[in-house]
């Protein structure tokens, strides 16, 4: 009865003790097995105990491409540079001679040389046939949004009102059209811009009309309502500034201290120089005041002031406004009011 040995690749039987110890040949595959090199190579891994699996796992090589070499199934296979470099590493891999094992498949499937080469299957570029599907998508969307803006537009489009020509004017180009005319309508207003300004007046004129032509008695009468207006605090028209207003410090305060100072103070209603010169000429202070910056006045005699546009500058005495500077040099002196006359104390009368 014959022995079950299973997987068992070498075999050794032994009778008994007196049966020699030499082991059963066991025959080899080689590369010359079999009716093709398919089949030698299939027998070689066979005989090792090996999958298809296997030998491509350690090969490298696609398990389709080791089934098809071993069948010789070539159209199944890339181009034949691909398949011999398969065979050469299936036959490494077997223990076999790689060389020899090229040669035999060489053999066994010559080259034709009218056959042409064809491209390893895992190299053609296949399309993902998503994309197709996306790009379908993507052309039914844009699509849609033409179509909707059309009937969109076509909905809303309204047709322009027909333009017809007044009767009146129809009748006029009729009546001259043998005239080779052309009626014109009524003159259009003019416009607003275009009316015309009021008459100037010359200041004084109607003070002098009221004191019988007299202009030094406009003058007179022009004065002295200014004054009045300065003591009510009136605003004066030309200049814009408020007289008797009191002080409001809106920047930094340059100049003498309050005990060293004459009363007189500038203050910059818009940036400029101011320069202050000492009665001999010389610089006593030259600076750049910002809008808002006040100049405290020391009380030195013989300062002068020296300034660029004089209508920059408020003046200010004892803290109210007097007025604003009318020259480019102004001596501090003359900032200062005339102190009022006084007023003489009524007399006792005489007894008789």
């Amino acid at each position: 009865m014959p022995l079950d040995t299973g997987n068992v690749r070498r075999l050794h039987l032994v009778a008994d003790a007196d049966t020699d110890d030499t082991p059963i040949a066991v025959h080899h595959p080689s590369i010359d097995e079999g009716a093709d090199i398919g089949m030698a190579l299939k027998a070689a891994r066979e005989f090792r105990g090996l999958n298809t699996q296997d030998v491509a796992d350690a090969t490298r090589i696609r398990q389709s491409y080791i089934e098809a070499l071993e069948d010789m199934r070539f159209d199944d296979l890339p181009s034949r540079p691909f398949t011999i470099g398969y065979v050469r590493a299936y036959a490494g891999l077997l223990g076999l001679d790689a060389e020899a094992a090229v040669a035999r498949f060489k053999n066994d499937a010559p080259d034709n040389d009218a056959a042409e080469l064809r491209a390893p299957v895992g190299v053609r570029r296949e399309r993902d046939p998503r994309l197709a599907l996306i790009f379908a998508g993507g052309l039914l969307v844009v699509g849609a949004i033409l179509l909707w803006n059309v009937a969109q537009r076509a909905i809303t489009k309204e047709e322009p009102p027909a333009q017809v020509a007044p009767a009146a004017a129809s009748t006029q180009v009729q009546a001259h059209a043998s005239n080779n005319q052309v009626a014109l309508g009524a003159p259009l207003p003019a416009p607003v811009e275009s009316t015309t300004p009021e008459p100037y007046k010359t200041p004084g004129l109607d003070d002098a009309a009221a004191n019988g032509g007299s202009v030094d008695a406009a003058k007179a009468a022009a004065k002295a309502r200014a004054e009045a207006e300065a003591k009510a605090g009136v605003v004066d028209p030309a200049n814009q500034f408020v007289v008797g207003s009191q002080f409001k410090p809106k920047g930094q305060m340059l100049g003498a201290s309050p005990a060293e100072a004459s009363g007189v103070l500038i203050q910059a209603r818009k940036a400029g120089a101011l320069t202050v010169r000492r009665a001999d000429g010389t610089i006593h202070m030259t600076r750049w005041l910002s809008t808002g910056d006040a100049y405290r006045a020391p009380n030195t005699p013989g300062l002068i002031l020296d300034v660029v546009e004089p209508s920059l500058f408020d003046v200010y005495f004892n803290g109210r406004l007097t007025g604003r500077l009318t020259s480019n040099q102004t001596a501090v002196s003359k900032l200062v009011p005339a102190a009022p006359a006084p007023v003489a104390a009524p007399t006792a009368p005489k007894l008789q």
